[in-house]
């Protein structure tokens, strides 16, 4: 069982940095990715990262976020840069060992995820 831990959240000023980690036990090999939900709106992929190395990102993050992973340590990462207050949100890690995908814009969608974190709390301020 694949069981998903998020950390790294809290709060910072417009235009500081915050970096995000996940650890996932039993998790062998497969997707990971980085979603977010604010109060009152739907949760949104951020950045995905497919078994291949393969990266995608949100619109609305590119250019400011990354997203890595230590494959040997089940670890994934989100170093995001130049915050803005709309980035506010809680994050959600997710993971799958599903290894194959159609298309990269996959890892975006949270339907494609079978393992979810608890989320942790990020917020930007003015």
């Amino acid at each position: 069982q694949v069981q998903v831990v998020e950390s790294g959240g809290g709060s910072v000023q417009s235009g500081g940095s915050l970096r995000l980690s996940c650890v996932a036990s039993g998790f062998t090999a497969g997707c990971m990715g980085w979603f977010r939900q604010a109060p009152g709106n739907q949760r949104e992929g951020v950045a995905g990262i497919g078994n291949d190395g393969r990266t995608i990102y949100a619109d609305s993050v590119k250019g400011r976020f990354i997203i890595s992973r230590d494959n040997a340590m089940n670890t994934l990462y989100l170093e995001m840069n130049d915050l803005k207050p709309e980035d506010t949100a809680t994050y959600y890690c997710a993971a799958d060992q599903r290894r194959q995908y159609i298309f990269l814009s996959d890892l975006l969608a949270t339907w494609r995820f079978g393992n979810w974190g608890q989320g942790t709390q990020v917020t930007v301020s003015s």
